[in-house]
């Protein structure tokens, strides 16, 4: 791409995975600043190192290690996650093209996010978490030339959200023998997940498919 191609905001591929551009700095030589969405770690580079991609209904993609879906088929509720990908700001807001902003509250004419931004209806596309059997990766530009351990972490995305790290809303069942146990996670605080009925348990071991089975997310019902 030309430098004057390249936009704050734009979804890109560089180094085979998807990025998004969150600054251009023109008098650089690597101007072309960059936000991995997979784990959020900052990168630099030039414009030729990048393709530019435009994000679509039922594209999935990891963000913060989680799995989500870009679905159009209902509007965002609070605690539901949002791609700005029509951004039309009026005078008070700052918000740019493609946002991910998290939804405080919501009404017939739109959201408020955690960011005090008020966006329309018609200004996002919703992330739904996991991804959704007809959904399209766009984690790699070229899967074949993933490495195979990076593979078969694309396999596991497709699998429910036990494969990934715990999120607010997610219901778990307790795997052992004859156990009716199911808890909610109700908080987050580093490695410790908060479980409704005032347990508490390390992230790692609620990760464990061996203990815990993931049944669904309250968000998603």
């Amino acid at each position: 791409m030309k430098l004057y191609q390249v936009r704050k905001g734009q979804f890109v591929y560089y180094n085979n995975e998807l990025h998004k551009v969150y600054v251009v700095k023109p008098m650089y030589k690597l101007s072309v600043h960059l936000i991995k969405l997979r784990d959020l770690t900052q990168h630099i580079t030039n414009a030729v190192s990048v393709e530019k991609y435009k994000p679509n209904e039922l594209d999935s993609f990891i963000f913060n290690h989680k799995a989500y879906t870009l679905r159009k088929d209902r509007k965002a509720e609070a605690g539901d996650y949002i791609l700005i990908n029509n951004p039309m700001p009026d005078a008070l807001d700052t918000y740019s093209l493609n946002e991910i902003e998290l939804v405080e509250t919501a009404d017939n004419k739109g959201v408020i996010t955690s960011n005090s931004h008020g966006v329309k209806h018609n200004e996002y596309i919703l992330m739904v978490p996991g991804r959704v059997a007809d959904s399209n990766p766009i984690d790699y530009k070229d899967k074949e030339k993933v490495e195979e351990e990076s593979m078969t972490d694309i396999g596991t995305l497709s699998l429910p959200n036990s494969e990934l790290l715990p999120s607010l809303g997610d219901i778990y069942k307790k795997k052992d023998n004859n156990s009716l146990f199911e808890a909610m996670v109700i908080a987050i605080n580093d490695q410790t997940v908060y479980l409704g009925g005032g347990f508490e348990i390390a992230q790692e071991e609620l990760m464990n498919t061996e203990k815990w089975e993931f049944l669904y997310n309250l968000l998603d019902k």
